[in-house]
């Protein structure tokens, strides 16, 4: 997330936030893709990280986009932390250790999403090649230590590390050490939300298998296909993981509502000052507990859409899903994680299909397969099917959804040649982790440097 909201209306009830995740319903033809990705930024010169200040710094990558997009520069305190799109369709913004994100607009197809992240890394490339920064593509920094990985000068996230060693062993790896690609897909009812984010929670764990791609750590191999999988294993598992409750056929925005409202806060906003909340739940705040702590102690829709954005279940909901499984990874990866999920999601038949194929899932089952994923990637089983027989199966359904759009659509544009990354894993039987050890333990000589030439945007 880019800007954290400072909406003054009032928030006096539950309904008032469930009609706010309602009001996220849309008619199918006003169905758009968000694409979200992260990069590590480094030096080409000794593959070391960029710091935030200085002439070739991440600050100076956001004064040159600035320059060169007109976005808006979005601020904290007198230090430029992202940057936002006029008319709100789109946005830059920093991680904590200095990972680069896109939030891309919400677009049709997934061609305009590739259009846009291509756009995107060439125009960031122009910026950075004089200052001697690169871009990596992968889902764990692969050298660097925390000490060594610099901090962003962000309000938010000087409060989220003070917490997270308080609920968790690894919330700083997932703070300062992962990327991610991510698709935001929209719902058209309840009920349509109530089988997408049913069938994606399902299935997120196939995605972390597919996409793996963060098997180093400080210069060596981990075991891991997906260390930033096995990270999100315990990170703070009060806001994040699996949620029983979406396995319910009753499940609706009341229920996330409901476990929203007993996850700890991270903040408020007041006067542009950012107030520590960790100590008490939302549903504290709601009954007061901030009275005599801050002057402007009644709860509004800004603390309450900003707490749904310090959520981190494996699909989040807002007003709209957010798919969250998936490691960050080169270019082609950028534009076939949503083209995975808009084919099974956004087609109604393919949906069928998924939510078919997973119906017999339990909770336990699905929670005891994402927790050996981060290990087993594809070998891994359900239900006494490997992994990659089932990913063989659900990238067929998508397969099937996209060409729907295609034919529904009339405009004869292919999506499918974006799920060409999968076919590959799926027909060589091996992840891009997979590639990268084999690589780390033949031509590179068991050195994670050439990581950094060779998988770079």
């Amino acid at each position: 997330m880019a800007r954290d909201t400072t909406d003054q209306t009032p928030l006096s009830s539950v309904s008032d936030m469930t009609a706010y995740l309602a009001a996220g319903s849309k008619s199918k033809e006003q169905f758009r893709i968000g694409t979200e990705h992260e990069k590590f930024v480094f030096f080409r010169a000794d593959n070391s990280p960029v710091p935030y200040f200085g002439d070739a710094s991440i600050s100076a990558l956001l004064r040159g986009l600035q320059k060169t997009s007109g976005w808006d520069p979005i601020m904290d305190g007198d230090n430029i932390i992202g940057l936002g799109e006029p008319t709100g369709m789109g946005a830059i913004s920093i991680e904590p250790g200095g990972q680069f994100e896109l939030s891309g607009a919400p677009l049709e197809t997934l061609h305009q999403t590739c259009k846009e992240s291509n756009h995107h890394l060439a125009t960031l490339r122009e910026i950075a090649e004089p200052m001697g920064i690169r871009f990596l593509g992968i889902g764990g920094s692969p050298k660097w230590t925390l000490a060594e990985t610099p901090r962003m000068p962000k309000s938010r996230y000087e409060i989220m590390t003070r917490y997270m060693p308080k609920v968790g062993t690894k919330g700083l790896d997932m703070m300062y050490r992962t990327c991610t690609i991510q698709v935001n897909l929209d719902f058209s009812s309840e009920e349509d939300m109530r089988r997408k984010m049913r069938v994606s929670m399902k299935l997120q764990s196939l995605a972390t298998a597919l996409f793996a791609s963060s098997p180093f750590t400080e210069g060596k191999p981990n075991g891991l296909s997906s260390w930033r999988g096995d990270i999100w294993r315990d990170t703070d598992n009060r806001r994040s993981g699996l949620l029983d409750f979406t396995f319910r056929e009753d499940f609706g925005f009341h229920d996330y509502v409901e476990w929203a409202l007993d996850v700890p806060m991270y903040f408020v906003v007041r006067d542009g000052r950012y107030h520590d909340c960790t100590h008490v739940t939302f549903r504290q705040f709601m009954n007061g507990a901030l009275k005599g702590e801050i002057a402007a102690w009644e709860p509004t829709m800004g603390d309450w859409t900003n707490h749904l954005s310090t959520l981190f279940p494996d699909v989040r909901l807002k007003r709209f899903l957010e798919m969250r499984g998936a490691d960050g990874g080169p270019w082609r990866r950028i534009c076939a994680l949503p083209a995975f999920w808009v084919g099974l999601l956004y087609d109604d038949e393919a949906l069928t299909a998924a939510d078919e194929l997973t119906k017999d899932w339990t909770f336990e089952e699905v929670n005891a397969l994402r927790d050996v994923v981060p290990t087993q990637g594809l070998k891994a089983t359900l239900k006494g099917h490997s992994l990659l027989d089932v990913g063989r199966e659900v990238v067929g359904i998508s397969r099937t959804g996209l060409k729907n759009r295609a034919r529904l659509n009339g405009d004869g544009l292919d999506e499918t040649v974006f799920l060409a990354p999968l076919d590959e894993v799926l027909a060589k039987k091996g992840t891009l982790a997979d590639d990268l050890l084999m690589l780390y333990h033949g031509r590179w000589n068991q050195s994670v440097e050439p990581v950094f030439e060779e998988y770079q945007y």
